[in-house]
């Protein structure tokens, strides 16, 4: 069958590219029919040979799409379509330099080539240069305005830098070209969602999802707005029907697990979530929830093992390695908990906390006095006069208790009283001061500051000693 484009002005192999690549998501609002004229025996031949190179774009398979150009023939192969569509594919298969070099002689022959400038733009984007990538995107509407994919690559530029009004214009501009366009109606919706119009963007969304129901994206969206409003049943039905069609899609996989979280069936979510980390294991998302589910369900050592790759794929987020200690603390592991908490206090220096809470651990796992010069190295950027400046100070002098205490018993904020009270309970059960140690545990468990990181670590402390009216688990309240 040969395969002729409508309405996109576009070549027609460069828009066949375009759909098994999945860029305009086969919604652009181009049609595709049959072309019953007369073929000859060569066209069957290169219909053929784009056919294979279709099927392996679905496959996203582009070392072998690429193999496949060396079989057409070199009259064909030197077409200008042609070479836009092995550009696109170079790109999609990770080099873009290669890409630039088609797309920049084809350029220097028709400077309005408006395909060969989209993969210019697509080759930025590709590198991450931004405002490479929008100045090829400008060029494109400076000679169609009506660019469809320009305007659409443009408001999501936009709409992902939260430039929302402006997000807005280019959608609309492009729903204006193309009033069934995809890609536009789903960018337009997200803006709506964005700014709480939620009517205008379930409209929108309603409208992609019958135009093109065999594309998962508009009830992705559409989960996403009936999450942010609590039909948290309606959400997971669509994202059902979307994982029916994208089954190993790892952002829906995501959304899935969510919004089985929201309806407290953690277990299967879990299973989502396990599901999205083996189809793209470097990506951090997934491990922060597997991991915090894991912990809350008691699998202490799967949960360890996730925030430690989480940690890995993104060092900055310091809340993992503040799990990673809290889970080691649990496991009276203190010399691995002192290193954690270091992580974390590399990561944010100016949460004290954690400071506080790696001395501790380093007292446990050897002398008292091992961690004297990082907290000399603490308190020079602790403020002054400040209860964490007293704390540490009592850590690295371990001496002057009295007078923290009274700061400590005086405080009105029960958060950081609470802190303040585990960390001396700690400070006295290093020193061998047992009877303290727990009248201050005590204590932080009646100020139930849940939210804490303390609290945590105290009812862990208080289960191990056996003592107090709650259990461990009583610190995921």
């Amino acid at each position: 069958m040969k395969i002729k484009f409508n309405g996109s002005g576009l070549g027609g192999a460069s828009l066949l590219l375009i759909l098994m690549l999945g860029l305009f998501s086969g919604v652009s609002g181009v049609t595709a029919q049959e072309d019953t004229s007369g073929s000859s025996p060569e066209s069957f031949q290169i219909e053929a040979i784009l056919d294979e190179i279709a099927q392996h774009l679905v496959r996203r398979d582009f070392s072998s799409a690429l193999r496949v150009f060396d079989a057409l023939p070199p009259q064909e192969a030197e077409k200008t379509p042609i070479r836009i569509m092995r550009a696109s594919v170079l790109n999609s298969a990770g080099r873009p330099a290669d890409a630039r070099r088609i797309a920049n002689d084809i350029i220097a022959k028709d400077s309005r080539n408006t395909d060969a400038l989209m993969v210019l733009a697509d080759a930025a984007a590709v590198e991450g240069k931004d405002r490479e990538r929008r100045t090829f995107l400008d060029r494109i509407i400076g000679i169609n305005p009506a660019h469809v994919r320009a305007l659409n690559d443009l408001g999501s530029i936009n709409l992902r830098n939260r430039n929302l009004r402006i997000a807005a214009g280019y959608f609309d501009r492009s729903l204006t070209a193309d009033p069934n366009n995809g890609e536009a109606l789903v960018g337009r919706a997200v803006v709506h969602r964005y700014n709480r119009e939620a009517r205008n963007a379930e409209r929108l969304l309603i409208r992609a999802i019958e135009l093109y129901p065999n594309w998962a994206e508009p009830l992705q969206e559409r989960a996403r707005l009936f999450k942010g409003a609590g039909f948290y049943g309606d959400a997971l039905e669509d994202l059902n029907a979307a994982l029916k069609l994208e089954p190993d899609n790892y952002w829906i996989l995501v959304d899935h697990g969510l919004v089985l979280m929201d309806m407290n069936r953690k277990p299967q979510a879990l299973e989502s979530f396990n599901r999205a980390v083996k189809i793209a294991p470097d990506i951090f998302m997934a491990y922060a929830y597997s991991a915090g589910i894991k912990d809350e369900l008691g699998d202490y050592a799967g949960a360890e093992q996730d925030y430690i790759t989480l940690a890995r794929l993104k060092p900055d987020y310091y809340f993992a390695h503040e799990a990673i200690g809290i889970i080691r603390m649990r496991n009276r592991q203190w010399a691995g908990a002192r290193d954690a908490f270091l992580d974390a206090y590399k990561q944010a220096p100016r949460e004290f906390s954690y400071a506080i809470l790696a001395a501790i651990n380093w007292m446990r796992a050897g002398r008292q006095t091992d961690p004297k010069q990082f907290l000399a190295q603490v308190l020079r950027t602790a403020p002054a006069n400040s209860l964490d400046q007293a704390m540490l100070r009592l850590f690295h002098d371990l001496s002057g208790d009295v007078n923290v205490v009274s700061r400590v018993e005086s405080e009105q904020n029960i958060y950081t009283k609470s802190r303040m009270l585990f960390y001396l309970a700690s400070y006295y059960d290093i020193r061998g001061n047992r009877m303290l140690a727990e009248r201050y545990y005590l204590m932080v468990q009646e100020l139930e500051a849940y939210a804490s990181v303390e609290y945590r670590l105290n009812e862990i402390e208080l289960a191990h000693r056996g003592i107090g009216l709650r259990g461990a688990e009583g610190s995921q309240q």
